[in-house]
């Protein structure tokens, strides 16, 4: 049992690629495997550790941010920027990378790296747009990690010069404890959620460096004080860049997509 987030390390990740593209892969043995059908491969979520909890915590996360290094070096050999996107549930993030990826399609090349427990149901959605998409399904996982990006980019393959977006498992506590090796962490969060969640979670917001501050056209109708979470979310990260915009009318989406060209 991993006590940094909760996720038991006897379950394993499941990777799927939803391009139905030839891929070749070596396993450890050194057999080369190439084929065309979409797969499922098994990634461990963590390694077992017997030691004492400050020892596990630190074994769990010094090996991630080892990946994380090698995953950013990856990155940046290819000029690939890499946004690692977190909320909790129903924020909205998949609607607004589908809106994103639309808007954009003409301007930046996007793939995908999909995170959720269970189903494949965001990653279709995603799929729907033309762009290239890998689901990494979590079991019980809470959070991805650099050794999940690490397999899921090896099936996504983007190419050069262009974005890959990370849309994490939904939780506001432990993604923010695991670097993935992106450029940006991007915390979203929904006018109905309620404005005090910065203030709530503030590890999350401490650990990005943007705030989307999403389904404002929902202002008319929920009690949420715009000012007020800005003023949260600054006081946990005051050099945090804010966006509002609603992924549904359109409204602010203007400054989000000058964040990504530029």
């Amino acid at each position: 049992m991993c006590i940094t987030c909760g996720c038991s390390d006897d379950k394993e990740a499941k990777i799927t690629n939803l391009e139905p593209e030839h891929h070749t892969h070596t396993l450890p043995d050194g057999t080369v495997i190439t084929h065309t059908h979409q797969h499922e491969q098994p990634a461990n979520i963590h390694a077992q550790v017997h030691n004492t909890t400050i020892s596990l915590e630190q074994e769990i996360l010094g090996k991630n941010n080892l990946l994380a290094a090698q995953n950013r070096g990856w990155f940046k050999g290819r000029n690939i920027l890499a946004l690692n996107l977190m909320s909790s549930p129903g924020a909205g993030k998949t609607t607004l990378l589908t809106r994103t990826i639309n808007d954009l399609k003409n301007k930046l090349t996007i793939s995908v790296i999909e995170g959720d427990q269970e189903t494949t149901n965001d990653a279709e959605k995603i799929k729907s747009t033309g762009c290239k998409v890998v689901q990494i399904n979590t079991g019980t996982g809470c959070h991805l990690d650099a050794s999940m990006i690490e397999r899921g980019l090896q099936q996504l393959n983007p190419p050069l010069d262009s974005v890959v977006m990370i849309e994490n498992v939904g939780n506001l506590v432990c993604p923010a404890l695991f670097d993935l090796g992106e450029q940006a962490k991007v915390v979203i969060l929904s006018v109905t959620e309620g404005e005090d969640k910065p203030i709530k979670y503030p590890h999350m917001f401490r650990a990005s460096q943007v705030m989307i501050l999403t389904k404002i056209d929902l202002l008319p109708y929920v009690n949420f004080d715009v000012q007020r979470c800005i003023e949260y979310a600054k006081q946990v990260n005051p050099q945090m860049h804010i966006f509002q915009l609603s992924a549904t009318t359109g409204v602010g989406l203007e400054d989000w997509y000058n964040y990504l060209t530029q």
